[in-house]
């Protein structure tokens, strides 16, 4: 599962490309959506033949997908079953209890710093760091050198969210797009659903709503805020960063180069912990992810927990800049690891 245009299909072909024992659907495709509507083992047989791999592409368009998807994995054992889905909101929520025990779960992002360096070599790949703050890493980006800003509108304004806006829980698409442009005006700080709401003529459950299903749908996601000792520490508040920049600069239409903008220490931090979020799922490092803030605006920028070692980082474009933990913070926290990541080091954080 993953964002539209991130590889899934591309993947799945080149796994499969050389294996006349597969048979492909997708749900794109209107007669698919149809042919599953009334399925049954019977017919699905006689459509596939004896090709014992069945790909469906796409799953989330088709109606009840869990259940048809369990009709396969009951009654026909010997047929090895892939299904793939450009959102969580219905292909997860409608397989995981006919499917409980009985699938493993791949998530795919865009590509990562650490994938690119496997094919680029490290020097090289921290040296393209400024267009990726800028342009981010879609597959069709990073093999499209020159046409970057084309394919990122092109995904803003109409792929990426194909699902999300046929979605009935949807009902002001183009409240969905004010929501997306003030997300993406506050990568790095802490958004109130509120003052959102009130950006976007919309009420705070339904803000809060949308961005639930924004996540599910792989273009943003939440960082909560780390809470244990200082009663002046914010307990309920979140940030929000895009899974990829490039998706965030289109939305505000600013393409600009990182050495003219205002905003690049918030390009930075965005993609340091969208490419930390990516590291972590591949790594399978299930550690928990914060940032921390006090009411005095004392603040760390990203804290990861895991076996009971509490890690803290500070992300600094500019190398010359200097960053030490708040007194606050190492008060509460001595045992904490405190570590400034900046454009030199990003290999110490992502590798």
């Amino acid at each position: 599962m993953g964002a539209r245009q991130v590889g899934k299909t591309t993947l799945l072909r080149q796994l499969f490309s050389d294996d006349d024992n597969v048979y492909w659907m997708s749900g794109d495709d209107s007669d698919v959506r149809s042919l599953f509507e009334n399925i049954s083992a019977t017919r699905l047989r006689a459509v596939i033949g004896n090709r014992h791999i069945l790909v469906v592409d796409e799953a989330q368009r088709i109606t009840d997908i869990g259940v048809k998807l369990k009709l396969v994995t009951d009654q026909m054992p010997d047929v090895q079953l892939v299904a793939t889905g450009s959102s969580s909101f219905d292909l997860a929520n409608k397989v995981n209890e006919p499917l409980t025990g009985r699938k493993w779960e791949y998530r795919m992002f865009p590509i990562s710093f650490s994938e690119m360096v496997a094919h680029i070599g490290l020097l090289e790949e921290k040296r393209m760091l400024p267009h990726r703050l800028v342009f981010g890493s879609y597959p069709d980006v990073v093999t499209h050198p020159g046409d970057e800003t084309i394919i990122l509108n092109q995904l803003t304004e109409s792929y990426l969210y194909k699902d999300i806006l046929e979605f009935d829980r949807i009902h002001k698409p183009d409240k969905l797009m004010k929501l997306l442009q003030a997300l993406a005006w506050q990568i790095g700080s802490e958004v109130s659903f509120n003052e959102l709401a009130q950006l976007c003529g919309l009420d705070a459950k339904t803000v809060e709503s949308y961005v639930t299903i924004l996540e599910q749908a792989y273009i943003i996601f939440r960082l909560g805020s780390f809470c244990r000792n200082l009663r002046n520490e914010l307990k309920y508040s979140r940030k929000i960063y895009f899974y990829d920049n490039g998706i965030r600069n289109s939305l505000i239409h600013n393409f600009t180069q990182i050495e003219s903008r205002s905003d690049a220490g918030e390009l930075f931090e965005n993609y340091m912990v969208s490419e930390r979020m990516k590291h972590k799922v591949v790594t399978d490092n299930y550690a928990g992810s914060w940032f921390w803030r006090t009411t005095a605006q004392k603040e760390v920028d990203y804290i990861e927990e895991r076996d009971g070692q509490i890690i803290a980082f500070e992300f600094k474009w500019n190398p010359s800049k200097k960053a030490s933990a708040p007194l606050s913070f190492r008060n509460a926290y001595p045992e904490a690891v405190f570590s400034v990541i900046n454009r030199d080091n990003i290999e110490d954080f992502l590798l």
